[in-house]
């Protein structure tokens, strides 16, 4: 059984440069092969024009054999952290690739041509979280390795105070949004849906048929309301400003890739009237939309011929407005710079964790006004922070872990949303339609509402229940459904999870049902005390919590495990979150300095060895696997990964420390003897330097400045 190691971009796909090779030495050890896959956005960009390439520019596109994969019980597949870009970032990419010789059409901004639309289509492909969909074929579970939980009790990162005056909270809605207006509908047979839209006139419009459903299948609809949004929007504007709060959105433009970046369109819009009051038609037909936010909006003003008065226009709504929470003080990037510079799983952690605070545009932490618009999960941020105003900042050293049990199988809930999400041109009603004509789902629409539905399959809700009980029993840990029974789709859920729940042996099992704000407070009592807990959640609040809790627990959620036991038997094996891997790169860039932590990959590793020895009885393979995970505890034991605060270890330097640590946990194993045979000589001589330096260090001796020199650098 070999192991595919996907390659990313960014810091995920620079630290393979050193990683990958170290992994494929050590895992040749017990006779397993480790291939790379590239599925970044430029192999995949290229991948959907092969007609328009040479044979030498060519590249396979590494989805598709992966989505084939994932229906094998044989796949082993360890993914990295994969960009999710948006429009911006595709024509940024489409430039750079153009530039070096590749015969790629520019992306249509508006839809003329036949050509358009397929152009569009096809670059639709690789927008957004494209590859996880694919790779997830089956449910996530999510949780804290020992070794790292160990670690953070030990060496407890910094939080900031809270003070029970901080002023900083969450906005919301109160109604008028997704989960105000959902609607579900449970499949009672297979069928083929269609969606269509009927407006005022009587006029008809197909926006999706064909959309095959499973019996048992969940399907929700929903329709977000743009002139409710934009009064909200503008509340909290004039709210923030009054109370000299920092105002800042938190969406999820990558995950919820239709969606959201049109609600980031309206805070634009909402923040900057006169600039679209005054000068709105002519930013329209320049082919400029505030849904990509304020840089691309202020980078193409040089090529307009008002663009100096559009871009004081700006200036003005800014000086006028309250001040902007900031991404990048130094840059002068502002939280309303492009939707997918705040993303709200990554963005709201690390507010809670710094007092409450974000930066403002003098660089100075101050009380913050959240704005999540739809509801659906915001309260639960609410909570967290109603907890630490009341009770202080949480204790890494002492808390309890909250891991997780996710949703997340065949395109579950809102990854399956994309294809079937609309911003609504006109006013009358979006209807869905079984083969027999019956109007199972209806919403009245007017123009600028964004309509959507997705679907949950029974197999995935059955797998997921079931997930959920083998981690409680495995733990002796209570397992919280995170189900909320005034939306639509929980209510359908609860009553699926109930009757699943019958069939599964929960004897002397702590198993509940609480809707998303009660779990919230549970779950956060319990970590204070030190007590552990699972939460099974949907799709989207998998996301959302995966980041919060590791945040407040271990300073970072890149040192999480994420194991997918895919529905054919398979495994995909998560390596932890990507979001500092952009600032990471930038950062290489400037200073040569690289800053990534490897520590996800590695952990992904030794369960992905294990999964090797577990099914086909490759007892060395199992050997690797304990091996790997002594000599991960005690890179982080020793300080020696790049987040630690040892400024003169980088990335490269940290995989050479930690394959150190895995020679000498080897020597003393059966397969001893293959090392010298199988790790290349130059790599195996530096090995044995530093794993000397290392079996004579103490963790108060080591300073990793007394080994290097440039030599072993450059090893």
């Amino acid at each position: 059984m070999k192991i595919i190691w996907t390659l990313t971009d960014e810091s995920p796909r620079l630290a393979s440069l050193t990683l990958l090779p170290l992994v494929q030495a050590f895992a040749a050890l017990a006779d397993v092969t480790v291939e790379a896959r590239d599925i970044s956005l430029s192999a995949r960009i290229l991948a959907q024009f092969p007609e328009r390439l040479s044979p030498a520019q060519h590249r396979p596109d590494a989805m598709v054999e992966l989505a084939q994969l994932t229906s094998s019980p044989r796949a082993n597949i360890i993914k990295l952290p994969n960009m999710s870009a948006s429009v911006p970032q595709i024509k940024a990419a489409i430039a750079d690739l153009q530039a070096q010789g590749f015969n790629l059409p520019d992306y249509p901004d508006s839809i003329v041509t036949a050509e358009d639309r397929d152009v569009r289509r096809r670059y639709g492909k690789t927008k957004g979280s494209a590859v996880n969909p694919v790779l997830r074929e089956g449910n996530s579970d999510r949780r804290a390795p020992h070794s790292v939980k160990s670690y953070a009790r030990k060496h407890p990162h910094h939080m900031g105070r809270w003070s029970p005056d901080s002023k900083t909270r969450v906005a919301t809605m109160n109604g008028d949004d997704f989960r105000a207006n959902e609607k579900s509908w449970v499949a009672p047979a297979d069928d083929l849906l269609t969606i269509t839209f009927i407006d005022d006139t009587g006029g008809t419009r197909l926006l999706r048929d064909s959309v095959s459903v499973l019996a048992g299948e969940v399907v929700d609809a929903s329709v977000l309301r743009a002139g409710p949004l934009r009064a909200f929007i503008e509340d909290q504007i004039q709210r923030a400003k009054e109370e000299d709060l920092l105002f800042s959105v938190h969406l999820k433009a990558t995950m919820m890739k239709v969606s959201d970046p049109i609600i980031f369109g309206h805070v634009i819009r909402a923040f900057f009237p006169g600039v679209f009051d005054r000068h709105g038609a002519e930013l329209a037909v320049a082919g400029y939309t505030p849904n990509h936010g304020l840089a691309a909006l202020l980078s193409g003003l040089d090529a307009l011929p008002n663009g100096a008065e559009i871009s004081r226009a700006f200036q003005e709504g800014i000086d006028d407005g309250p001040a902007l929470a900031m991404v990048d003080v130094g840059k002068g990037i502002t939280n309303l710079h492009a939707p997918n510079d705040v993303i709200i799983d990554a963005s709201m952690p690390a507010m809670i964790r710094t007092s409450g605070h974000m930066r403002g545009p003098d660089g100075l932490e101050r009380d913050t006004l959240a704005v999540i618009p739809d509801s659906s999960y915001a309260g639960i941020y609410q909570k967290v922070i109603d907890d630490c105003r009341a009770h202080g900042a949480f204790n890494p050293a002492t808390l309890g872990s909250v891991s997780n049990v996710g949703l997340m199988a065949q395109k579950a809930e809102e990854y399956g949303s994309h294809n079937k999400t609309f911003e609504m041109t006109g006013t009358g009603t979006v209807q869905v339609t079984n083969a027999a004509g019956e109007i199972l789902l209806e919403h009245h629409v007017a123009t600028g509402d964004i309509w959507r539905a997705c679907q949950t399959t029974d197999v995935a809700i059955r797998d997921w229940v079931a997930l959920a009980v083998t981690r409680a029993r495995a733990t002796g840990t209570p397992a919280v459904f995170w189900l909320d029974p005034t939306r639509a789709h929980d209510t359908a859920l609860s009553e699926i999870v109930h009757a699943y729940l019958k069939g599964e042996d929960t004897d002397g099992l702590d198993v509940q049902v609480l809707p998303p704000e009660h779990a919230m407070e549970y779950s956060l009592e319990r970590i204070r005390r030190g007590e552990d807990t699972i939460s099974v959640t949907g799709n989207l609040l998998r996301d959302y919590l995966t980041d919060l809790f590791p945040i407040m627990e271990l300073g970072t959620s890149s040192r999480m495990l994420s194991v997918v036991p895919l529905l054919s038997g398979g495994r995909v094996f998560e390596t932890g979150a990507g979001g500092t891997a952009p600032t990471l790169t930038r950062a290489f860039e400037e200073t040569g300095h690289f800053g990534w932590d490897s520590t996800g990959e590695l952990l992904a590793l030794a369960e992905s060895l294990q999964f090797v020895a577990d099914r086909t009885g490759n007892a060395n393979a199992a050997i690797l696997s304990e091996t790997l995970s002594e000599a991960i505890e005690q890179l982080l034991d020793m300080g020696l990964t790049p987040a630690s605060g040892h400024a003169v270890i980088d990335t490269r330097e940290s995989h050479l420390h930690l394959a150190s640590l895995w020679y000498l946990a080897l020597r003393h194993t059966p397969i001893a003897a293959r090392v010298a045979q199988s790790i290349p000589s130059a790599i195996l001589s530096t090995l044995r330097q530093v794993s000397a330096a290392h079996s004579s260090a103490t963790e108060h001796q080591w300073s990793g400045a007394t080994l290097w020199n440039d030599g072993m650098r450059n090893s």
